[in-house]
């Protein structure tokens, strides 16, 4: 399948285009509107500092409907124990700036200079942000 070039409007094609490993378009801009309908269609950036910006949308992808999502018994078990022994934070909409700065940023496990990249203006439109760590 081809990878589509996008231009100034912020559309996208249909995620079921995206090449085998995801990979859908290139181009185009970071813009609040291009990112929250990115999103919107589970269409994500993902591309190396200084090349230009590719859009993935990988399939299967995950998609978590907080109204829909029922914590298992041994989840919820895993949860108590790990929130007991201190080694579990779990944080709402706080610090949403900071939360997408350091997911674009390289993992500690990663020497890798590609990173996904979150403007500040998009904050002003963001739905909540969660954090956890282990």
């Amino acid at each position: 399948m081809p990878v589509f070039r996008l231009v100034d409007e912020p559309l996208f094609p249909a995620p079921e285009l995206a090449e085998p490993d995801g990979l859908l378009a290139v181009g185009g801009d970071l813009s609040p509107v291009r990112l929250l309908t990115a999103y919107a269609q589970g269409i994500f950036p993902w591309y190396a500092e200084g090349e230009p910006v590719l859009w993935w949308s990988p399939d299967p992808r995950m998609v978590l409907h907080i109204d829909e999502f029922r914590v298992s018994r041994s989840l919820r078990k895993t949860l108590a124990q790990a929130a007991a022994s201190t080694r579990l934070e779990l944080w709402l909409d706080r610090d949403f700036e900071a939360v997408m700065r350091a997911c674009a940023g390289p993992s500690a496990a990663s020497a890798s200079s590609s990173r996904a990249a979150i403007p500040a203006s998009s904050v002003a439109s963001r739905s909540s942000a969660a954090c956890a760590s282990w």
